[in-house]
C-alpha cells in the first residue's frame, strides 16, 4: 500500500522544522547590535538567548562568551529558553510517534498513532513560534549598547521551522479525520448486516434474478417444441402449374352427356 500524501508531507516537514528549530535555539544571533559607542566601526554584537558574541566585519573574527546581565535578565529571554527547549523535546516525541504510525514497513499505517504524532508536532510548532514572535515584537525595546539594531538569522530560521512543524503536524492530523470516516463506514456496514441477518424475509433476501426472455414470450417444454426445418435457398423455387378451369355453361362442343339419355 502506498503511503498517503498527508503522511509524506508531515514526516518530511517535521524533521526539517526540528533542524531549523535547533539552530535557532543554539545559535547566538537573535539580533545584531551595531554603532556601539566607544567601539570599532565594524564591531557587531550578536545576541542570542544563551550567549553573546562579538564579531568584526573586516576581519571576520568571532569572539563569544560576552556578558550582559541586563540583557539576560529580560523576561522574554528566560521564557524563550524554556519554550524553545520544550519545542525541541515535543517535536522529537512527535516524530517518533508519527513514525510508528506511518510504519512504511507495514502494508497498512496506523492512523491513530500518525494523528497523535501530528498533534505533538503541531504543538511544538506553536511552542516555537511564541518566543520568536515575542522577541521580535520587543526587538527594539530590549536594552542595547548600540543604536542600530537588526534582526538576526535565528529569528528567520525560527519562523520557517515553526511553520514547517505547524504544516507538517496539521497534515498528520488529517489522519484522525480519515480514521473517523473509516470507523463510521464500518459502523454503518455492521448495522446493515445485522439488520438483514435478523430479518431473513427482508426484501434483500428475496431478490431473484429474472431473465428478460420470461417477459417476451411464454416458455414451452422442450418436448413440445417443433423442429424448425431449414430450406435450401440456393435453388430457385419451382412455380406450380396453372390449374385448368372448365366452363360448365359452354355448349359449343355439343357433346351429349350420360344424363341426356
Amino acid at each position: 500500500m502506498r503511503t498517503p500524501a498527508v503522511m509524506i508531507i508531515g514526516i518530511v516537514l517535521a524533521p526539517c522544522g526540528l533542524v531549523l528549530d535547533l539552530v535557532s535555539t543554539v545559535a547566538p544571533n537573535w539580533r545584531e547590535v551595531r554603532n556601539i559607542p566607544g567601539a570599532a566601526r565594524d564591531e557587531v554584537l550578536q545576541q542570542g538567548i544563551w550567549d553573546i558574541c562579538q564579531a568584526f566585519d573586516a576581519s571576520n573574527t568571532l569572539k563569544c562568551g560576552q556578558t550582559d546581565e541586563n540583557y539576560f535578565k529580560e523576561q522574554v529571554i528566560n521564557s524563550a529558553k524554556g519554550l524553545m527547549i520544550a519545542s525541541l523535546i515535543v517535536t522529537m516525541a512527535g516524530i517518533v510517534v508519527a513514525s510508528l504510525g506511518i510504519r512504511c514497513w507495514e502494508e497498512t499505517p496506523n492512523l491513530l498513532l500518525a494523528g497523535l504524532g501530528g498533534i505533538l508536532i503541531f504543538i511544538s510548532g506553536v511552542l516555537c513560534i511564541i518566543p520568536i514572535a515575542w522577541y521580535t515584537s520587543l526587538l527594539n525595546t530590549i536594552k542595547a549598547s548600540g543604536s542600530d539594531i537588526r534582526v538576526g538569522y535565528c529569528i528567520v530560521l525560527g519562523y520557517i521551522g515553526s511553520c514547517f512543524m505547524v504544516i507538517g503536524g496539521g497534515a498528520l492530523i488529517v489522519c484522525l479525520f480519515q480514521l473517523c470516516f473509516k470507523k463510521k463506514e464500518q459502523l454503518t456496514n455492521s448495522h446493515s448486516n445485522k439488520y438483514y441477518h435478523n430479518n431473513p424475509r427482508s426484501p434483500k433476501s428475496i431478490i431473484k434474478t429474472v431473465d428478460a426472455r420470461d417477459f417476451t414470450r411464454p416458455q414451452q417444454p422442450t418436448s413440445l417444441r417443433r423442429p424448425i426445418e431449414v430450406g435450401d435457398f440456393t435453388v430457385p423455387p419451382v412455380k406450380p402449374a396453372p390449374k385448368k378451369t372448365v366452363n360448365i355453361t359452354d355448349f359449343s362442343m355439343n357433346k351429349p352427356c350420360d344424363a341426356d339419355f
